[in-house]
């Protein structure tokens, strides 16, 4: 007789009981609290339609900073520093105002490789240096002869590996620039290994994105105020210098998202005083733990990065062999309610990418693994 055909993504129906309490397990913008979204409606009449220059928002602003530096474990003399555009627009900001000629990157996935292409682009800079690594390895930190910058992640969002935050070893005058955006607030990191860890704050931190905020050593404000009294041209919008004289003030140099900035208040606030990063990390942990623990002992999956060293806590890419279509299981938990666990399209495995931020509920993570395994037994009955 023959094989009955799998059903159909659309009609296919995890029991209710089995599905988590919230389906959101987004890698970016990732889930935030209903909690923080209730603060800022009772906020609306007072806080949102008001100047950014005035006393309302730049307390929440100064509120922000102070629990970003508190969050983070800021060392004596480092600065929070925020902008407009996310990091996006950081990586052409840092072409302006931090690399002064010449920088070299860690590119080991989608976001690693694009602050490349801004440094590559830039007709101001030398040509940088790169060290490439395959899709889900940590190409080494080594010093390298006539660059003053050196730029990597500290979680590669695309691929779910995540590097250690610290300086190469032999270069001590350079700056070193750390991507944070899917790592701040989520993992364990020692800032006096970076000069510039900078983040938009739409995964760990909650909320949306569109803004960037940095955490800055005084040799990076130094550098980028050398840098502006050099007579370097740079745009405005993209000028570290307006951004540390304004960000002095609790304010940014153009309008911000005000609920942007309340919502990361929220979510800062949240994980400050539950126990701060220590806390926030260790739940992360835990749905690591869950999650890796399930693919490892599952006959169909497998953890993408194999070096459990590198292996992200906040990003969890998961592998599944032939036998079923990961679409099609991303398919099926959109259909009831599940979303955003496909993998990432430029990687091309097949594979979901689940994320593990700290406001996602760990018993929802083991929820998730339950409804894999339900899913994958439908697909090859």
């Amino acid at each position: 007789m023959p094989t009955q055909a799998p059903p159909r993504p659309e009609t296919l129906t995890i029991p209710a009981a089995m599905l988590p309490s919230d389906g959101r397990f987004g890698s970016g913008p990732s889930k935030f609290r209903p909690q923080a979204a209730q603060a800022l409606a009772e906020r609306a009449v007072d806080y949102m339609g008001t100047s950014h220059r005035r006393t309302g928002v730049r307390n929440v602003v100064a509120e922000l900073r102070a629990g970003i530096a508190e969050l983070l474990g800021a060392p004596e003399g480092y600065e929070v520093v925020m902008g407009n555009g996310g990091a996006t627009a950081f990586w052409d900001a840092a072409s302006f105002g931090l690399i002064e000629r010449r920088s070299h990157h860690l590119s080991l996935g989608e976001f690693s490789s694009k602050f490349v292409d801004v440094t590559t682009t830039a007709p101001h800079l030398a040509e940088p240096s790169v060290h490439v690594g395959d899709f889900g390895t940590c190409p080494p930190l080594e010093a390298v002869e006539g660059v003053d910058a050196y730029c990597y992640p500290h979680n590669e969002t695309s691929t779910g590996v995540m590097l250690p935050v610290q300086r190469p070893a032999g270069d001590d005058d350079s700056l070193v620039l750390v991507d944070a955006t899917s790592a701040a607030g989520g993992l364990r990191f020692d800032a006096a290994g970076c000069d510039a860890y900078y983040f938009a704050p739409q995964k760990a931190l909650s909320s949306d994105g569109g803004l960037w905020i940095a955490l800055m050593s005084p040799a990076a404000v130094e550098r980028i105020e050398r840098l502006s009294a050099s007579g370097r041209w740079t745009p405005a919008f993209l000028n570290l210098k307006l951004a540390v004289d304004n960000s002095r003030k609790d304010q940014t140099y153009n309008t911000p998202a005000l609920a942007t900035i309340f919502l990361t208040v929220e979510q800062v606030n949240w994980l400050n005083g539950n126990g701060g990063l220590e806390w926030a990390a260790s739940r992360s942990d835990r749905s690591a733990d869950i999650l890796y623990g399930w693919a490892e002992a599952s006959d169909i999956a497998a953890p993408f990065v194999s070096d459990t060293a590198i292996r992200s806590r906040v990003v969890g890419t998961i592998d599944f062999d032939d036998r079923v279509d990961a679409d099609t299981i991303s398919a099926v938990l959109r259909a009831n309610g599940i979303v955003d666990t496909e993998g990432y399209r430029k990687i091309g495995r097949n594979q979901l990418r689940i994320g593990m931020f700290p406001a996602v509920e760990p018993e929802d993570i083991e929820a998730l693994t339950a409804c894999l395994d339900y899913i994958c037994e439908q697909l090859i009955a």
